[in-house]
This record gives structure tokens, sequence and C-alpha cells, in this order.
């Protein structure tokens, strides 16, 4: 039961799917999502969201500005407090609906974005719950272990260019999400199997992805960081499911971001056997978390019925 919508988001038009249940009838809970860093609503999501379809929820897929059937004139442009804004908008409108119940609207988010769905829960008092996936929480610190020193300083040189160049009224540069070859190309995420795993699921099932973005983009994660906002999230409940010895976003700062939460409404799991890039190309993986946060949500929400 698919509807294509959209929805305005600061003068831009965004484009979604929401998704019931089948035979489902009445006001329905609602799951929020959006992708990580350069992907799109056909990406990996409509795998997590069955799981919260079979407990009855509804979910609403949609691309950011300047992403896959979205407006904006600055594709593949992430600035994460745009972004914020577009799922709080995705919030506006699904409160209009009728067969929504604006009592039970949560949000759901993906490395970037699960990140994002702390700040939102920390700033909207309109979500009711939060699941946070292999999150990215803070972007200099990330950036900075993922890369080296010296490649890290490299691609702040390339940014500090950018910066120069835009401010003379030039465009500024893409650069490439992830690379087969990152000890010889800058690109954001500098992991090979990044780049055959999206660029895989791309061929398969979703056409809409670039695999690139605004060098701007990597200069504005290195000013994120979730947990401050994390510190302010005391009565949303909030899962937040991580890759033991997760390589990219890194086990450790999502426990900090975690333990900053001073709700004690909240979970942690740590899953076992399963990596960052195998929570977007393997479905048995996939499957691992999906089911802990249908599982969690169906909880949650007899809970706070």
């Amino acid at each position: 039961m698919d509807e294509t919508i959209r929805f305005n988001s600061q003068g831009e038009t965004l484009a979604g799917v929401l998704t019931k249940p089948d035979g489902a009838t009445g006001k329905l809970p609602l799951v929020i999502m959006a992708g990580g860093w350069c992907y799109v609503k056909e990406l990996v999501m409509p795998h997590y969201a069955k799981f919260f379809h079979e407990i009855g929820c509804a979910t609403l897929r949609f691309d950011y500005r300047n992403f896959g059937d979205s407006t904006g004139e600055r594709r593949q442009h992430l600035n994460p407090w745009e972004q914020i804004e577009d799922y709080r908008n995705a919030i506006s409108w699904a409160e209009t609906r009728d067969d929504i119940d604006a009592s039970k609207i949560g949000v759901w988010g993906i490395s970037y974005s699960g990140g994002h769905v702390l700040v939102v829960s920390a700033l909207d008092p309109r979500v009711k719950f939060a699941i946070s996936t292999i999150p990215v929480i803070d972007g200099f610190q990330t950036m900075r272990r993922v890369h080296g020193e010296a490649r890290f300083a490299e691609l702040n040189r390339l940014a500090l260019a950018d910066r120069r160049k835009r401010a003379a009224g030039e465009p500024g540069d893409p650069l490439p999400m992830s690379s087969t070859t990152p000890y010889t190309e800058l690109s954001t995420w500098p992991v090979p199997l990044c780049y055959t795993v999206f660029n895989d699921i791309k061929a398969r099932e979703a056409p809409n992805h670039e695999h690139w973005n605004t060098t701007e983009s990597f200069e504005l994660l290195l000013q994120y960081n979730a947990i401050p906002y994390a510190q302010r999230i005391t009565e949303t409940p909030i899962l937040m499911t991580v890759a033991a010895g997760d390589n990219i976003t890194s086990a450790d700062l999502e426990a900090a971001a975690f333990n900053a939460i001073t709700n004690p409404n909240k979970k942690f799991v740590g899953v076992e056997g399963v990596t960052h890039m195998s929570l977007y190309s393997d479905v048995n993986d996939l499957g691992k978390v999906g089911r802990v946060q249908g599982a969690w949500l169906k909880e949650t929400l007899a809970h706070h019925s």
C-alpha cells in the first residue's frame, strides 16, 4: 500500500513514499525514515521498513532536498541542519494526515541520519520514539579516524581550496563519496567496499543514487556532533543499534552518545557478526537489526499507548 507524496520543506518540494501495512485501517503509528550519506529512499530503507509494517506501523521514506526525486539546485549537497529541518517538516506533513496517529510519530535513521534522529529528538517534542542505526556521531573524529592523519590533512587542504573558490563566486567542486583507490584518490569515505556496495545496490534497486557529494558537504560534516543534543533527550524513548566493532562510524563514539542521553527509557544493542557495510549489503545481517528494531518498537508503542 504505497502512496507517492510531496511536502514542503523551507521552499523545497520533498518526495516520499508513504507505506501502510496491507489491510490497515484507522490511525496508524508512523516511522519517518531518511537515508545516510548520498543515498535515496529506494536504497536499503524498504528492507528495514518491512519490520515496522509487520507490527502495524506505517512508514514514510523521503528524499532530502538536493537528492533523488526532491527539488534543490545544489545536487548532492549535504547540509545536516537542512536535513534535520527536512525531518521536522516531514513530521509537520504527517500531522495533517487523517490516517496517521500524531501521538505515535517517530524517526528512524542510519549512519549520518542515525545521528540526525538524535538531534531531531532533542529539538522536536513531537517525536515520540527514535531508532538510531550505526550512527555518525562526531564528524571530525570520524573523518580523522577513517582517513588517518596524513590523508585527513590533505582532504582539509582540498576543502580549504574549495572554500576559497566559492568565496570568489565560483561553484564548489564535487568529491567522490568513496573510491576503490583511496590512497590515490581523495573521497569522503575512503572505504573501497562502500563504493562496491552502493553501486551494486544502485544497479539493482536504487537508480537515483549518485556516488558523489559536494566538497562543502565534507566541511560541514567536520562541524557535526550529535552528543550535545543527545544530552538534551530527557523523555523520548531511544533505541540505538550498532555493529559491534564498527570501524567506520566507531562503536565507542556511538556508545558515548548513548551514554549522554539522560532519559532512562533507552536501549543500546551491539549486534555481533555484522559490519557497517553489511547492514546495507547483506539481507540476513540487515534482518538481525531489523528484527531487533521491530520488537523494540512494538513493545515501546504498547507501553505508551
